[in-house]
């Protein structure tokens, strides 16, 4: 029984260091890329309809046009996409939701629409994977699977009062 105790004492670093491997410079890129393909395939990226640096406003004249096939500017609480970066993580830039009214567009009976404040427009967030690099004590990088909640869209929810 001391035997096995102490063999496994002995075995049990060795076995977690095969779980962190350390890769290269030139090594690293592809083993991302070949971890996200099999482990932590990643969502379909959206084009980023956002100019950066600009300051989305609520999209009122959307429901003038004739119906999108798109989601993000049917919907009665519209968002565009922006590129967000993460340095060091694999994949580095990724598009997330930015919903674009602050209340939830409403049609009249006219065929008007106004924004409501009675509703309250706020995003839909996801769990995503992502790889971050990480320096290894003998040199090289190591790849530690990491989550992040990434925004995929907006909703139009009733207002809490108080809130």
């Amino acid at each position: 029984m001391k035997q096995i105790l102490v063999l496994a004492l002995f075995l049990g670093p060795v076995c977690s260091c095969k779980m962190s491997r350390c890769y290269n410079d030139t090594e690293l890129t592809r083993a991302a890329e070949q971890k996200l393909r099999s482990h932590y395939p990643q969502p379909a990226e959206h084009l980023a309809t956002a100019a950066r640096g600009a300051k989305p406003s609520c999209p009122l004249e959307l429901y003038r046009q004739p119906a999108s096939r798109e989601l993000n500017v049917r919907s009665v609480s519209p968002w565009t996409y922006v590129t967000r970066t993460l340095e060091d993580h694999f994949p580095s830039s990724y598009s997330e939701a930015q919903c674009l009214c602050a209340g939830c567009l409403l049609v009249q009976r006219d065929g008007s629409v106004v924004e409501s404040s009675d509703y309250n427009s706020r995003s839909v967030k996801q769990s995503r994977v992502f790889l971050k690099r990480e320096p290894c004590d003998k040199g090289g990088y190591s790849l530690k699977p990491v989550t992040v909640e990434v925004s995929v869209g907006c909703t139009c929810v009733k207002v809490v009062s108080g809130s």
